[in-house]
C-alpha cells in the first residue's frame, strides 16, 4: 500500500542507552539518556513555531518522553502501530549483527508486517490531519524512506531532529530535509 501523498513532520526519539552503545533496541522499552533528554529539549524551539493540528507518538517511553520535552503539554494521540520493529532474538545485540531489513529476524517481525503496520498508522494520520507531527523511531523513518525512494537503506535519521517529509508523485519529487532548513 502506498503512503498518502501529504506532507508531515517526523521526529525520531532522543538518544537512549542502546543507541549510545550501538545496540539493537527495537521493541525494547528504554528511557532516554541525559543527552537524549537534551536533544529533545533542543527540538522545542523549532517545533514550537508551528500550530500542530495533529500530533502522534509511539507508545514506547523513549518517543513519549521526547514529545513531552520537545512540546510540553501538546495534545497528542498514542499509536502503538508507530512502535519500532520487533527484532526478536536480535534485541539487545550489537548493531553490527543487524540483518538486512528485508530478512525476518529469528523470533521477530518481518519487514512486510512492520512496513504494513507503520504505513497503515501513517495513512490513518494523514487522512485525519493536515501536516501532522509524528514522534517515533528510526525503523519508522526507514519505512518512510522505503515509500519515498524505494529502499529503506540510507543514512540513519538523527535523534530528535525534526524532518520535513514532502511526498511527490515520483521518488524524484520527494523532499526529506531538516525542518529547520525548510525556511
Amino acid at each position: 500500500m502506498p503512503l498518502i501523498c501529504k506532507p508531515f513532520v517526523f521526529v525520531r526519539h532522543g538518544e537512549t542507552p542502546l543507541n549510545r552503545d550501538k545496540v539493537i533496541g527495537g521493541s525494547t522499552d528504554v528511557p532516554l539518556t541525559d543527552e537524549g533528554e537534551q536533544q529533545a529539549r533542543s527540538a522545542a524551539p523549532i517545533l514550537g513555531r508551528y500550530d500542530w493540528n495533529g500530533v502522534a507518538v509511539s507508545s514506547l517511553k523513549r518517543a513519549q518522553r521526547t514529545l513531552e520535552l520537545a512540546l510540553p503539554g501538546a495534545v497528542h494521540v498514542v499509536m502503538p502501530d508507530l512502535c519500532e520493529r520487533d527484532w526478536g532474538e536480535l534485541e539487545n545485540r550489537p548493531l553490527a549483527e543487524l540483518t538486512p531489513y528485508e530478512s525476518t529476524p529469528p523470533g521477530g517481525e518481518s519487514w512486510e508486517t512492520f512496513c504494513t503496520r507503520v504505513t497503515d498508522a501513517l495513512n490513518s494520520l494523514l487522512e485525519q490531519y493536515d501536516t501532522p507531527l509524528i514522534v517515533a523511531h528510526s525503523g519508522v523513518y526507514r519505512v518512510i524512506r522505503y515509500h519515498a525512494f524505494g529502499t529503506p537503506y540510507g543514512d540513519r535519521v538523527g535523534n530528535a531532529v525534526p524532518m520535513w517529509i514532502s511526498p511527490g508523485e515520483t521518488p524524484q519529487e520527494w523532499q526529506i530535509m531538516p525542518l529547520a532548513e525548510r525556511g
